[in-house]
């Protein structure tokens, strides 16, 4: 019998697969029916915004047609948001698949990537698909961005350079100044993408902030989700905005019709939902304050900027497991970070659960 697997090709051998978080329903199965604490995606407590759920809920009836197969009306809306024009705006199937469109545009065998580590795992799958190498440069002990190393990790072959701020999973951000430091070492034929996603959770105010003057750059781009703060993880919408000539060019590898038609409509109007935007971002820094109290009884809890804070617990796999058993979810597993797990905020309710048992269990595991 033929083996067509002999075929495929050389370097998906060498290709993990994404690991999500453990989902609700996965830990319903192990458990029961027992209630769930959710802390291990990075979900919106708050769930999705009530705006872009009535939207929806008007849209249903049409779903038997085409959504709009370039999202122009979600472009539209997206660039009067930040103030650009929608041809400087790619909007994909979630952040992950812009990831990926921006791999197929750049990336050819033997050419490379440099990201930091650790941070969000899809740039590197985005490479290895392409048969590119990934150059991950470790943070600093802070968990800050070392921008030198940064600089000096790109070479000829590079193509593209990632940062993330807020960092996942470390929370901890980019400043603008370690930003145009950065830029003034980076070749203009390398194209640089600042993931965003949780960025407007940021209080800091010498962060790297997206600028409408800052796309005429030709080598940047920033990647924004609706995942996260906006709560429409399960409909998949991201996007990238970065100058006009590079989006025209990542548009050719866009399959048509990659947004739904009920993603499109209700990431229109979770942007005009001020209201909802208000309170996730009260509910993230009343989180902050709950998790800091941690250092009172020792434990280390990363100063984070995003939705989420790394927590040192000495082991991490066996804390993951111990709050598992007591149907809360955290996630760990980062490389490099096998002491901490990254607990995303819930409602203050869930938090003071969390804290609870983690105050219970690192001591058990230490």
């Amino acid at each position: 019998m033929s083996d067509v697997t002999t075929r495929v090709r050389g370097n998906l051998a060498a290709i993990e697969p994404y690991k999500p978080g453990l989902s609700d329903e996965t830990l319903r199965r192990e458990l029961g029916n027992r209630r769930i604490i959710k802390l291990n995606s990075n979900e919106n407590a708050l769930g999705p915004s009530p705006l872009a759920i009535e939207a929806i809920r008007k849209e249903l009836p049409r779903l038997h047609l085409y959504p709009d197969g370039a999202s122009d009306l979600v472009r539209e809306a997206i660039a009067r948001h930040h103030g650009i024009s929608p041809d400087q705006v790619l909007v994909g199937n979630g952040s992950d698949d812009v990831i990926k469109l921006v791999s197929e545009t750049f990336l050819e065998p033997g050419d490379e990537i440099v990201v930091p580590h650790p941070s969000f795992s899809q740039y590197g799958f985005g490479a290895q698909v392409m048969d590119a190498r990934v150059r991950p440069v470790p943070l600093k002990l802070d968990f800050t961005y070392d921008v030198d190393a940064m600089a000096e990790a790109v070479t000829p072959r590079t193509k593209i350079v990632y940062l993330c701020t807020p960092n996942n999973p470390t929370g901890t951000v980019l400043k603008r100044s370690e930003f145009e430091a950065l830029m003034a070492r980076i070749p203009d034929d390398v194209f640089v993408v600042v993931d965003m996603a949780y960025d407007n959770y940021a209080l800091d105010e010498e962060r790297l902030q997206l600028r409408p003057e800052e796309l005429q750059r030709g080598n940047v781009g920033f990647l924004f989700t609706f995942s996260k703060l906006y709560g429409l993880a399960g409909l998949r919408v991201g996007y990238l905005v970065a100058n006009a000539d590079v989006i025209q060019f990542i548009h050719r590898v866009r399959e048509p019709f990659n947004v739904n038609r009920v993603a499109q409509i209700g990431a229109i109007a979770a942007l005009e939902d001020v209201e909802h935007v208000r309170r996730s971002q009260a509910l993230a820094s009343q989180a902050r304050f709950q998790y800091g109290r941690l250092a009172e009884h020792g434990i280390r809890v990363m100063p984070s900027e995003a939705n989420f804070c790394l927590v040192e617990v000495g082991d991490g796999a066996a804390v993951f497991e111990a709050l598992m058993r007591r149907a809360i979810l955290v996630r760990t597993g980062f490389r490099g970070l096998e002491s901490y797990v990254r607990i995303t905020f819930g409602t203050p309710e869930e938090n003071e659960m969390c804290i609870a048992a983690l105050l219970e269990v690192v001591g058990q595991t230490h």
